[in-house]
């Protein structure tokens, strides 16, 4: 550590991330962002702190990564989309039904808006 080099206790490192402490106490034990606890207290380093902000940004070619858990070896990601609620089987899943042999249902639409 370089001489004068600002450190952070949990509570004002939460708030220089603008998360809550307990979020990053568990970010701290999972080792997604560096830290030590030399006694009972977290520590955190400032140039951590902006190094683990910095891994938040997105690369020019991708979507923003808001909370998401880049550049580390812990880290996992997923590009799982949420379903807008549509009933009807989705093409891949009609088509594994179909060459399994499964029967599936479909259902009946109303249309009228009485």
């Amino acid at each position: 550590m370089a001489e004068g080099e600002r450190t952070y206790d949990l509570p004002e490192a939460a708030r220089f991330l603008h998360m809550s402490p307990a979020v990053l106490r568990q970010k701290a034990r999972m080792r997604q962002l560096k830290a030590a606890k030399p006694g009972k207290a977290w520590v955190f380093l400032e140039r951590d702190l902006v190094a683990y902000l910095d891994r938040l940004y997105a690369d020019p070619r991708q979507a923003p990564l808001s909370g998401s858990n880049v550049g580390g070896t812990t880290w996992e990601s997923s590009n799982a989309v949420m379903s807008g609620g549509s009933t009807s089987l989705p093409r891949m899943d009609a088509e594994y039904a179909n060459l399994l042999g499964l029967t599936t249902s479909s259902r009946r639409r109303s249309y009228t808006t009485d």
